[in-house]
């Protein structure tokens, strides 16, 4: 056999350069005494390199090319080939001892989406997940996404949902940093708040012109479809010093909730640090005592319908009274609803008044 065909490498299999650097002296009718003399190397040396104990260093590959036909590069790629392929088959181990993580992620949906293969290949799938999220361990996933410091708010909902519930937060941070912004300016941000206000009314897509506002201000608006077992409405989160994101969903459909939670989370965005993150469900009670979220409540509910106003609106008696009230406020009759059912509790009157938004690729409801 030929010293030509002895020295094929193949690189699906993780053998040593000096098992190729054995077969060439042998090929070459030397000993390992003599190999060791011409090189200047020890014997003990040339037997670690032969088992792969010892690296073939870039100062050995020059004495090579002196003594063998094979010039110090072809020694060193195969101790590069060699090195690498040991990291892929540690990387592969570590990653098999760590598949169990996928079933707390919503794989399914994920793939639904297009956002992880469709594969039975667990190794394909896992490393496609840690792409997605942008983590190189499952223990990077923990730090990032179950205890970060700066979702101080992602509470005893975020835990009992951290596969579903960090995926559409993902999800909106992909969306939000592929949206062009200007660097965030508060008085800015304000200012486009009262002309996105003005959208309400608007029965055509709004919503090029409310990310373009947003986008001016520097914030950045995403919109995911949300998750199962995943109760959130909105988010806020700063992706930076000078770009900050509102995710929205549209859960529930109906126009005054979708309202109602963006300029929720416009709230946090202009009253809270950017250090923080918010996850929001609805409005629902789970951080009655939570400071941020009365103020972010009470930005949202004066923003769309000042509170002077909740009298004459709780005392409604009709569609047209709905009506009436929305052209004076200049907004729409759906939020007037809204309003007039969180001040009454009387959730089946007017329910015909409000708009439900649905997602492009759905039939209008």
């Amino acid at each position: 056999m030929s010293a030509t065909t002895k020295l094929g490498f193949t690189p699906d299999y993780a053998i040593p350069p000096g098992a190729t650097l054995e077969e060439c002296m042998h090929a070459l009718a030397m000993t390992q005494q003599e190999l060791a003399e011409r090189t200047g190397l020890t014997v003990q040396t040339l037997n670690r390199i032969f088992n792969g104990e010892q690296p073939i260093t870039y100062e050995t590959a020059n004495k090579l090319e002196y003594v063998t036909p094979y010039p110090a590069s072809f020694w060193n790629n195969l101790e590069a080939q060699y090195r690498g392929l040991l990291a892929k088959q540690a990387e592969e181990q570590a990653l098999a001892e760590n598949i169990s993580w996928l079933k707390t992620i919503p794989v399914k949906e994920l793939v639904k989406r297009r956002v992880l293969p469709e594969t039975d290949d667990k190794i394909v799938l896992f490393r496609a997940a840690l792409r997605f999220y942008g983590v190189s361990e499952v223990a990077a996933w923990v730090n990032v996404w179950t205890e970060p410091a700066a979702a101080a708010r992602r509470s005893t909902f975020f835990k009992s949902s951290p596969g579903p519930t960090s995926a559409w937060l993902r999800l909106g941070q992909i969306e939000a940093h592929r949206i062009e912004c200007a660097p965030y300016d508060r008085k800015k941000f304000i200012e486009n708040l009262a002309a996105i206000r003005a959208l309400t009314t608007r029965t055509d897509d709004f919503l090029p012109e409310m990310r373009r506002l947003c986008a001016e201000a520097g914030v950045a608006l995403a919109l995911v479809p949300e998750f199962p077992k995943a109760p959130w409405s909105g988010a806020a989160e700063w992706l930076s010093p000078t770009k900050a994101m509102i995710l929205l969903c549209l859960r529930g459909k109906q126009e005054d909730k979708f309202w109602f939670t963006f300029f929720h989370e416009a709230g946090h965005i202009l009253h809270d640090g950017k250090k923080k993150s918010f996850l929001d469900n609805d409005g629902k009670d789970a951080y009655a005592d939570d400071p941020s979220e009365k103020k972010a409540d009470d930005f949202a509910a004066e923003t769309l319908i000042p509170r002077r106003h909740d009298p004459e609106i709780a005392a409604i008696r009709s569609a047209a009274d709905v009506h009436r009230h929305a052209r004076q406020l200049a907004i729409s009759p759906g939020i007037v609803v809204g309003r007039y059912h969180h001040l009454t509790q009387r959730w089946s009157y007017f329910n015909d008044l409000k708009r439900k938004f649905v997602w492009a690729t759905e039939d209008a409801a």
